[in-house]
């Protein structure tokens, strides 16, 4: 039993070409090629492959045989895969990035963050991403370390040296805690309320923040690094603590959660900024995704009378 030969880029090109054009003479016009070129390219390939892909006979138009069917679906594949060397290297010679390492917030409202990615992906369908989704001050360390070279930090990367910023819009923290828990059942809270009971805290392992507190106010904490699991105990009466206002809505609205008017801690504006390394500025396709968090941040409105937390 013969093992087939391995035919050529230009072969299984030409191959393609007969059955999308329906014709030899329409390839060649698709190809630039003579019909003699197509046909003897045909045939090479059968040759190379032991196989007959087309039925010439007693018809004008080329007809798939069963095996030019059976090997039509991994010509494709393969005529994609060159496509799409082609177009990474293309991209490459041009200065795109071949991967985009990309540190995100945490609090980033997810709808914002699935739309942008879409967005990417229709852009750059060549470039790789890597996603990294952190708290607090390991946004910032990621793209200090290079592990990430664009990065959507909440506030903590202000002021940090080496690092620049671009603004990147906002979102209100509100404390909340479950229909049942004490400081919901009281019609009004008093100050300092919020000390008795325990406070869930998000926490990081960067040593930006290590040791740092941020709108903690009890000294009963529970310090968790997954803002869902913050969120999970929180409905489940487990606490109170402040959450992003896009998270918690459908609570809000179902019951499952209660907003806190709480006279000391009323909650704040979450601001995110857009993070990079002074010395290694993103490439085209980092600066495109930075620029749309910059712009549908832009949009971001501060509808409550809430101090910056």
């Amino acid at each position: 039993m013969s093992n087939p030969g391995t035919p050529t880029y230009e072969q299984l090109r030409t191959f393609l070409a007969v059955v999308d054009s329906g014709s030899f003479a329409a390839a060649g016009r698709r190809l630039n090629r003579a019909v003699s070129v197509v046909s003897y390219g045909i045939a090479n390939l059968e040759a190379q492959l032991g196989v007959l892909l087309f039925d010439r006979e007693g018809t004008r138009k080329p007809k798939l045989t069963v095996a030019g069917r059976a090997v039509l679906a991994e010509v494709r594949a393969i005529g994609e895969g060159f496509d799409g060397l082609r177009a990474k290297v293309k991209g490459l010679l041009e200065g795109l990035e071949a991967e985009v390492n990309l540190a995100v917030d945490v609090m980033v409202p997810a709808d914002r963050l699935g739309a942008i990615l879409r967005s990417f992906n229709a852009e750059f369908p060549t470039v790789a991403l890597r996603l990294h989704v952190e708290a607090l001050g390991a946004i910032t360390s990621l793209v200090l370390e290079q592990k990430a070279v664009i990065g959507i930090s909440g506030p903590l990367s202000a002021g940090v040296e080496g690092v620049e910023s671009v603004s990147a819009g906002s979102l209100a923290m509100v404390p909340v805690a479950a229909p049942d828990h004490p400081l919901a059942r009281l019609e009004r809270i008093p100050p300092g309320a919020g000390r008795e009971h325990i406070q869930l805290v998000l926490t990081d392992r960067s040593p930006l923040t290590e040791g740092r507190d941020f709108s903690v106010m009890s000294s009963r904490t529970w310090r968790l690094a997954d803002l869902g699991a913050k969120h999970s105990l929180l409905r489940e009466g487990v606490g109170w603590g402040n959450m992003p206002l896009p998270m918690i809505e459908g609570d809000l609205a179902s019951g499952t959660l209660v907003r806190l008017a709480m006279p000391d801690h009323p909650g704040g504006i979450y601001r995110f900024s857009g993070v990079w390394r002074r010395d290694l500025p993103p490439g085209p396709a980092a600066s495109w995704l930075l620029q749309q968090f910059v712009a549908r941040g832009a949009s971001d409105g501060n509808t409550e009378e809430l101090g910056d937390v």
